[in-house]
C-alpha cells in the first residue's frame, strides 16, 4: 500500500526509489505531486515525508470524505508536508499551515515558493491557548526539529520563545466559517488548544492529529478523545497515538 500511495500520490515517484536503491545521492529531493505541487525534501526529513505521502498516516481513520474546496487548518506543519499533501488531494482547498520553528518555517515557505500555489498560506506562529508567546523546548543543533514541544523542558538543550494566536483568532482572522480537516501535531500543544476551544467546536467537521502524552492527568490519548466525545464529536483512534473525529 505504501507504493501504491506513492505512485498515486507523486508524478516523480521515481525519484524516490532511487534514493532507496542508492541510485540518487541528492540532498536535498525535489518532488512533484500528480497535482503540480512541487517541493523540496532534506533528507533529515525524508521519514517525515514517508509518513505523508506514503503512509498517509493523517488519512487512514478519516470518518468521512474531505470536500473539494475544503478549508484545512496545519497546525504544527513543520516544512508543510502535509500542506502540500492537502492541497494536492483536496480539489481548490485552501490550507493555512502554522509552524513556529524558523529553520522549519523557512522550509515551509520555500516549499510554498516551489508550489507556487496561493492556496497555501504559512504563518509563523504556534496555535495556543491564548495569543502572545510561549516557550517550545527543542535541540538547536538539529537541522530540523520534528519534536520542540511544552513538554520535557530538561530533556532538551534549549528553549525558544514564539509567537501564539488561537483558533478562534485564526477563524476570524482569516474569515473561515467552517473548517472541513483540523490537522494537529504539535507536540502537548494540542490539549492547550482542544480544551481552551470548544467555541470552535461547531465549526470544525473533522480533526486528524498525532497524541504526545504529557504529565497531567487530561493530557493522554483517552482523556481527549473523551472530551471531544462529550463535545459532539465521533472518534477512531490507532497506534495509541493517532486520533480521529468528525462530526
Amino acid at each position: 500500500m505504501r507504493y501504491f500511495n506513492l505512485v498515486k500520490n507523486l508524478s516523480n515517484w521515481q525519484t524516490y526509489l532511487a534514493v532507496k536503491s542508492g541510485l540518487n545521492r541528492e540532498d536535498p529531493l525535489m518532488f512533484e505531486t500528480r497535482a503540480g505541487i512541487r517541493f523540496e525534501v532534506p533528507r533529515r526529513l525524508l521519514h517525515t515525508f514517508k509518513e505523508i505521502f506514503m503512509d498517509e498516516d493523517y488519512m487512514t481513520g478519516l470518518g468521512r470524505p474531505v470536500p473539494d474546496g475544503a478549508a484545512v487548518i496545519d497546525v504544527g506543519a513543520n516544512a508543510g508536508y502535509f500542506s502540500m499533501f492537502a492541497a494536492s488531494r483536496f480539489k481548490g482547498s485552501r490550507v493555512i499551515a502554522f509552524e513556529p520553528i524558523p529553520v522549519n518555517f523557512e522550509q515551509l515557505q520555500k516549499n510554498i515558493a516551489f508550489s507556487n500555489s496561493t492556496r497555501i498560506t504559512g504563518i509563523q506562529k504556534a496555535v495556543y491557548r491564548e495569543t502572545g508567546e510561549i516557550s517550545l523546548s527543542y535541540d538547536p543543533t538539529d537541522s530540523f526539529t520534528t519534536s520542540a514541544t511544552i513538554f520535557d523542558k530538561d530533556q532538551e538543550p534549549d528553549s525558544i520563545q514564539v509567537a501564539t494566536t488561537t483558533l478562534m483568532d485564526v477563524f476570524e482572522g482569516f474569515e473561515i466559517d467552517r473548517c472541513d480537516l483540523l490537522k494537529l501535531d504539535c507536540e502537548g500543544a494540542e490539549y492547550d488548544i482542544l480544551y481552551n476551544s470548544p467555541d470552535c467546536f461547531h465549526r470544525i467537521q473533522q480533526i486528524a492529529m498525532e497524541v504526545h502524552e504529557g504529565p497531567e492527568p487530561d493530557q493522554n490519548l483517552e482523556a481527549i478523545d473523551g472530551f471531544l466525545k462529550e463535545n459532539g464529536y465521533s472518534t477512531r483512534s490507532l497506534y495509541n497515538r493517532m486520533l480521529w473525529a468528525w462530526r
